[in-house]
């Protein structure tokens, strides 16, 4: 018995550290940048051991991974995005919910460092950029995918379908890049009234949505759709 809490003891404490490092190497990667971010300042501003970075991750750049991973899953969770789409919601209410819970995150006053680490990431890509597409980003597009399929009733191999689901997405890019200073004296109304901005994206994506509907029900399915 004594045995089987020390070993619980020791998983709980690792689990912390690997948080630990997880949450300091997120505010570094988000100061520095990944090129100038060190094992050891990550380290010593963890508290934990110069090795901890290679045992709990078998490297920086794999912990860089795991940050970016964790910084896009303070954006928009994949758990969320499908909990949303399996409710009993029409499909134009399961997307605004969605849309609203990233407006909030990136339009809210608490900073985070997620939102810097991946504006870094996209807008200087380094040579883990595939992580963050492959195992954060390409699993939420698919939810999403599926989505608007529904919505507008086109098959995913749709090359409008796609496009349209990619330009639905970019005002939401758009505000995380926006510096807060550019929200906040050029265009207020983007950051005074989140629920105001949701109606007016859910109005333009709609529109939008529907126009792509119309033209691409008129013209010949895609193979295989």
């Amino acid at each position: 018995m004594q045995k089987k809490t020390a070993i619980r003891a020791n998983r709980q404490d690792g689990d912390a550290t690997r948080q630990a490092l997880l949450d300091v190497a997120g505010q570094v990667f988000a100061e520095r940048g990944f090129a100038d971010a060190t094992s050891k300042e990550i380290c010593a501003r963890a508290g934990t051991n110069i090795a901890a970075v290679n045992y709990h991750f078998g490297s920086r750049g794999a912990l860089y991974e795991a940050v970016l991973v964790e910084a896009h899953h303070h954006l928009l969770k994949l758990e969320d995005m499908q909990e949303i789409t399996a409710r009993d919601l029409a499909p134009r209410d399961k997307l605004r919910v969605i849309l609203r819970g990233i407006v909030l995150r990136a339009t809210g006053p608490d900073a985070h460092w997620g939102a810097r680490v991946v504006i870094r990431e996209l807008m200087s890509p380094t040579e883990h950029a595939p992580a963050l597409v492959h195992k954060a980003i390409a699993p939420k597009a698919m939810v999403m995918l599926g989505l608007v399929c529904e919505m507008i009733g086109l098959p995913p191999a749709t090359p409008g379908l796609q496009r349209a689901l990619f330009l639905l997405m970019s005002p939401c890019l758009a505000l995380l890049v926006a510096p807060r200073e550019m929200r906040s004296k050029l265009f207020p109304a983007l950051g005074d009234d989140a629920e105001g901005l949701v109606d007016d994206m859910m109005t333009y994506a709609g529109a939008g949505l529907d126009a792509i509907a119309a033209k691409y029900s008129a013209s010949p399915r895609p193979q295989g759709g």
